[in-house]
């Protein structure tokens, strides 16, 4: 929905023949996007949790940023680094959108049964929540 409203704002700012119905259709658009705009970056639970062998780990974010997920097992290791790149402000619940584990270390191997930590940092975002595979 985001990047719909934003092509439409781009559209109308390169068609923009210097009127004044462009400039409120401009400003409305705008408006429309500020409005559906996420008012915190938060971490939400994993899905499904418990879970096996995959999950989903979605998030909303209110700024633009550089987003990193990294999953820790019991000890604090890390043992999987989502890198989720640079992504705008928006909702990132969807399976389609949220970040993806399958229960793979970043070597590819299968890990076990147990409880694990997963940790976003979004720009200075950092938050962390727990979830549990079960085999």
């Amino acid at each position: 929905m985001f990047s719909t409203v934003e092509n439409w704002i781009h559209l109308a700012e390169v068609s923009h023949d210097g009127s004044v119905e462009f400039d409120r259709g401009i400003a409305v658009l705008k408006e429309i996007l500020s409005s559906v705009q996420p008012t915190e970056t938060v971490l939400m639970a994993n899905y499904p949790n418990p879970f096996n062998p995959e999950t989903w780990i979605p998030y909303h974010l209110n700024q633009d940023a550089e987003v990193v997920v990294r999953i820790y097992d019991a000890k604090g290791r890390i043992v999987r680094t989502l890198d989720m790149g640079f992504q705008s402000f928006g909702y990132y619940a969807s399976r389609d959108k949220a970040a993806y584990w399958n229960g793979k270390t970043d070597t590819g191997e299968m890990v076990s049964s147990g409880t694990y930590f997963y940790q976003i940092q979004a720009g200075d975002y950092t938050e962390t929540r727990k979830m549990v595979i079960l085999k």
